[in-house]
């Protein structure tokens, strides 16, 4: 499963190189409603980046007001992260009082989980100020919102989609059922999937991509004896630095209740290459070839084969990974 992903941070550039046409109506309302629910960081920083800094004299009114949002919604998570912090030193003085007074197991865990809290507030709030990009901004995880390419109408679109594909049919009860709907294995396209592939398809344009793995298989080891199996996080590179272009299957389901339409994408993932499957992990994503994007964003859907050749036609990078920060 492909746990967590690097999208490429200038996307706007990638809009050009193919001829894709940002649905500014489509962020504008992403950026509206999750700075009202309270879910703006589930947007990355490397997108609302790329809009806060649409102020030129030559940008529309429509890139200028984004800009405006985003910098109306960095200011809004950034005092709730600050009245949070408020909230959680408070907390933390008073654990310490009562562990002043007589020790308490109940003083001692709200002492444990103050401290914890205010150090991932910290340094969520200064991510937020951070002016310098780093990798981090552009990565996205299961629930976050990625640029994703798709042809709407004949018209190659860069659309912002969720990172957890609610397929069609679904509802939030069946979604909450399911929650690996992030990744579509290739193959269950023609099953689980088949109301998307072949119908609507989409591309995500990556840098690099996350792994949850067992420790002892990235070790190339059987565990101890009494050992528990210990989790890490790896974090895979095409070597050469490269973008990717992740096959996708998207969907759309009607807004409710005054919320906006929900985009939502999976990416399709297949059998590993060597370099992966030798570092403990059974998955991997499919980068499709530049030549292919066309044919890949306007399926047949009575040509599945072709969708699957083109899959096989795929990028084949030689992936580097590392322990990821």
């Amino acid at each position: 499963m492909c746990y967590a992903a690097q999208i490429k941070a200038d996307f706007r550039k990638f809009t050009r190189q193919y001829g894709a046409v940002l649905s500014l109506h489509q962020f504008f309302k992403l950026f509206w409603h999750k700075r009202k629910d309270q879910e703006w960081q589930k947007i990355p920083k490397a997108v609302r980046t790329a809009f806060a800094q649409d102020r030129s004299d030559d940008a529309s009114d429509e890139e200028r007001e984004l800009a405006e949002l985003v910098a109306a919604g960095d200011r809004d998570h950034a005092n709730a992260l600050e009245a949070e912090l408020f909230r959680q030193k408070t907390r933390l003085a008073e654990a310490e009082r009562a562990l002043a007074s007589r020790p308490t197991r109940k003083a001692e865990n709200e002492q444990r989980i103050a401290t914890d809290r205010i150090a991932r507030l910290q340094q969520n709030l200064a991510d937020l100020q951070r002016a310098a990009p780093t990798a981090e901004d552009a990565m996205i995880f299961p629930g976050y919102y990625a640029p994703v390419m798709v042809t709407i109408d004949g018209q190659r679109m860069i659309v912002p989609m969720r990172y957890r594909c609610r397929l069609p049919g679904w509802d939030v009860a069946m979604e909450r059922k399911k929650p690996g709907t992030y990744n579509a294995r290739r193959d269950n396209l023609e099953t689980a999937w088949r109301e998307l592939f072949g119908y609507r398809h989409g591309i995500l344009a990556i840098r690099a991509f996350h792994e949850h793995v067992a420790r002892h298989r990235m070790e190339h080891r059987e565990l101890g004896p009494g050992e528990k199996e210990e989790g890490v996080v790896l974090a895979f590179r095409p070597d050469p630095p490269q973008d990717l272009l992740i096959a996708c299957l998207w969907s759309v389901h009607p807004g409710e209740a005054g919320e906006p339409d929900l985009y939502s994408f999976a990416a399709i993932t297949d059998e590993p290459p060597a370099e992966v499957a030798a570092a403990g992990h059974d998955r991997c994503v499919i980068p499709i070839k530049p030549q292919n994007v066309d044919a890949w964003l306007n399926p047949d859907r009575g040509n599945l084969a072709a969708m699957h050749a083109i899959l096989d036609d795929r990028e084949r990078p030689f992936f580097e990974y590392r322990l990821a920060a």
